[in-house]
């Protein structure tokens, strides 16, 4: 009888391993798993365009919130993004991971309009989370479709403060932009009254008027103002026009806040 209930044990035993072990790798299996490509820049890592012809279909929501026609994942990021908006506060929380904004295509959870004509479009920026991956983007888009290598105008804030105005000149080609850190000596947060202390603007925004689209800018709250020279494109109407958060990390979900959102079908009213 001992050895009938020694052999069971064993029986038993053996076969919770093999259950222990099936599941952990069906878990293993069922977790997103990001390409070396799509890694986010380190030390000792670079992250590098995807490889040609590498696509995926954006995933869309027509239902609207708040201003917005509906939200999209472009490009379907390997974790779903999601947003919210209080209609009290008239704040936009968008949740998204997603490896860039940039390359040949775009992974970034993005709450849009349809529109034709000029437009105005600005919000106030917030990363709720300071430990964020530095190169998060916080974007005001305008672009052509919801493709994930569509024709784009990008306006962004990254996590440590560089503001761009960007596009995506063709379908399928390469972003290109222009880029500013701004710092400054003497300000809080600084090892010493030398040190340079990076500048988060407080609010961002981007014009289009005609094929020309500007980026606006107020670093402390003062009036916005215009950075830098426009870029020019052609974008068909109607186009699509919005919000959107990319985290930077192909597999890890973050997060950022738009406040104070103005959008206008006119161009000059950028505030």
């Amino acid at each position: 009888m001992k050895a009938v209930v020694w052999r069971w044990g064993v029986l038993f035993g053996v076969c919770a391993m093999l259950w222990v072990s099936w599941a952990g790798a069906q878990s293993a299996a069922g977790a997103p798993q990001a390409p070396d490509w799509a890694q986010p820049g380190s030390a000792t890592h670079a992250q590098v365009a995807p490889p040609p012809d590498f696509h995926r279909p954006s995933t869309n929501f027509t239902t609207p919130i708040g201003i917005f026609d509906g939200q999209s994942d472009i490009g379907s990021a390997l974790v779903p993004g999601s947003a919210s908006y209080d209609a009290t506060s008239g704040a936009y929380t968008i949740n998204s991971a997603g490896y860039n904004v940039w390359y040949t295509r775009d992974e970034f959870r993005y709450l849009w309009k349809k529109m034709s004509g000029d437009i105005s479009l600005a919000a106030d920026i917030a990363f709720p989370d300071p430990k964020g991956y530095g190169d998060r983007n916080a974007v005001l888009v305008i672009r052509q479709n919801l493709d994930d290598d569509s024709q784009e105008a990008i306006v962004a804030l990254h996590g440590l403060g560089m503001i761009h105005l960007a596009e995506r000149p063709e379908k399928d080609v390469r972003v290109k932009d222009m880029e500013y850190r701004i710092g400054g000596r003497g300000r809080p947060g600084g090892a010493s009254p030398d040190s340079l202390v990076p500048v988060m603007a407080k609010r961002i925004g981007i014009e289009k008027r005609g094929d020309s689209f500007a980026l606006f800018v107020s670093l402390e709250g003062e009036p916005m103002h215009q950075f830098g020279p426009p870029i020019q494109l052609h974008l068909e109407a109607p186009f699509f026009v919005g919000i959107g958060f990319c985290s930077h990390l192909p597999t890890t979900s973050d997060t950022a806040v738009f406040s104070n959102v103005v959008l206008e079908n006119a161009a000059g009213p950028v505030h």
